[in-house]
């Protein structure tokens, strides 16, 4: 994976010293910490479990120690990450980024 590009929704992975495989459920999670926006790269729900909405993990690219499957690509993913690298670039960088120890 390079830097540049977002993970397609479906990719499962590890975190750094994490013990648990993670699909990745959405990209550009924006969420509430102590009464500020911030920003993650992906949002993920444990592997092969699925979606538990209490437990929803918040994560960056730089957490990420390995890529087990990537998820599905296609031509419309193709254009999201487009639009999606635009949006960062521009409303993305306004908000602070989340850090994942502030989510614990």
């Amino acid at each position: 994976m390079s830097d540049n590009n977002i993970l397609p929704i479906g990719t499962i992975l590890y975190l750094k010293e994490g013990t648990q495989k993670l699909m990745i459920l959405n990209r550009g999670s924006v969420i509430e910490i102590s009464g500020e926006s911030v920003l993650f790269d992906y949002s993920a729900a444990i592997y092969p479990v699925g979606l538990n909405p209490e437990q929803v993990l918040y994560f960056n690219k730089e957490d990420i120690d390995e890529i087990v499957f990537e998820g599905y690509n296609d031509d419309e993913e193709k254009r999201f990450v487009q639009l999606y690298e635009e949006w960062e670039k521009n409303e993305g960088s306004k908000l602070k980024k989340g850090n994942v120890s502030e989510t614990s």
